[in-house]
């Protein structure tokens, strides 16, 4: 596996650790539907969160939440509701960013955004 997926996979674990630090109940990392998927699907108390974890060694070129752009809000908006409706989920939803600058080698820094964007309309 290339280092930065391994870089990934080490940063969507720490953002699971982050999330069930806070109270956050894990119900599905790496949901897929055809090629979109979601990082990772948690909940907290009655509201279902959907959670893009972008990971970088350092910020030399950009802040991480800057990736995710209306591309990616577009699928994962079709992903999120995919879900939603698969499971008939009946819940207030969110979309958040978790961002990990860092690498196992050394400290990290999270960054947890709630609420981070809307969905797009899906049509």
């Amino acid at each position: 596996m290339a280092e930065h997926n391994d870089l990934g996979k080490w940063g969507e674990k720490k953002a699971e650790e982050h999330l069930r630090a806070n109270g956050y109940r894990i119900i599905e990392c790496d949901w897929r539907y055809g090629h979109r998927d979601i990082d990772i699907i948690a909940a907290k108390g009655e509201t279902m969160v959907f959670v893009e974890v972008k990971t970088r060694g350092n910020k030399m070129f950009s802040e991480p939440e800057h990736a995710v752009n209306w591309q990616k809000i577009r699928s994962l908006s079709i992903a999120a509701n995919a879900f939603v409706k698969r499971y008939r989920i009946n819940a207030d939803i969110r979309f958040d960013v978790i961002t990990i600058i860092g690498s196992s080698k050394n400290d990290c820094q999270i960054n947890h955004i709630e609420d981070a964007f809307l969905p797009t309309t899906i049509r």
